[in-house]
């Protein structure tokens, strides 16, 4: 009896099955790229990041520590520069301002500094460069001079954490910096609404500030134009005090403990 010859499209080497194989083979080659991250929670650049840590609040990428460094350093010389403009404000409203800023950042450091001990994150403890020239520039401006560098300074300062802000509020995968990046959206949108408030902020400055993305001069911003001078603000303006949600802890009833001093 003669061999039966091969049916015509059929085996491995037949059209349907050299397709089938090359599918299955370009499928087990995608999820063997993938296997690594299959235990990391989420997708995308900062989940994948060499700088993105594990916590059990969540991950914590490199934009969150930023974010937590930068309310740090906010606080080390925002608030002793809301404590100067309280004794050297010329106005209630100059007063005022900085009576938010000193109320504002020392709830926000004392927060930051919880929220990074139990993330185990070493933050700073002193002002940066930049930050130190701003309250040089304080310390040496008097009288209304001092008013409108306060204002349009720590204006520019509060409009550049603002876009950092949201940005850390829409991403952030990690519990804790989401609490913090709500309370920061509340306590910056308040410090920029009584900065305006005093009728000081140089606008100017402002819109150029967020067109070139560069830092506020370190001698700080230049006087209003003697042709086009800043409003003058009303000597009898006044401002309710801020009001600050507690932490997470005390707002769930339970006390929070993280050892550090809420005067500081």
């Amino acid at each position: 009896m003669r061999p039966r010859p091969p049916v015509k499209g059929r085996g491995i080497v037949s059209g349907t099955g050299l397709i089938v194989t090359c599918l299955a083979a370009t499928f087990a080659a995608l999820v063997f790229s993938l296997w690594p991250y299959t235990d990391r929670p989420g997708t995308g650049p900062d989940v994948l990041s060499a700088q993105t840590l594990r916590t059990s609040y969540g991950p914590l990428s490199a934009l969150d520590q930023d974010f937590l460094v930068k309310v740090r350093l906010a606080g080390l010389w925002e608030l002793p520069a809301g404590q100067q403009a309280r004794a050297k404000g010329t106005t209630p409203a100059v007063r005022t301002a900085g009576r938010h800023l000193v109320e504002g950042h020392r709830f926000l450091d004392e927060r930051v500094r919880g929220v990074a001990a139990r993330l185990n994150l070493t933050l700073p403890d002193e002002p940066g460069d930049q930050q130190k020239q701003w309250l040089e520039t304080l310390d040496e401006a008097q009288g209304a001079e001092y008013d409108r560098q306060f204002a349009t300074i720590l204006r520019l300062a509060h409009g550049r954490v603002f876009s950092v802000v949201a940005q850390v509020r829409a991403s952030t995968r990690n519990s804790l910096v989401r609490d913090l990046a709500d309370d920061a959206n509340t306590t910056v949108l308040d410090h920029i609404k009584v900065l305006e408030a005093t009728g000081y902020v140089d606008f100017d400055a402002v819109a150029r500030d967020l067109a070139t993305g560069s830092t506020p001069p370190a001698a700080g911003p230049a006087p209003a134009s003697p042709t086009t001078p800043a409003p003058a603000p009303d000597p009898a303006f006044t401002l309710p005090p801020p009001t600050f949600r507690p932490p997470p802890e005390q707002r769930n009833g339970t006390s929070h403990t993280d050892n550090t001093p809420s005067g500081s």
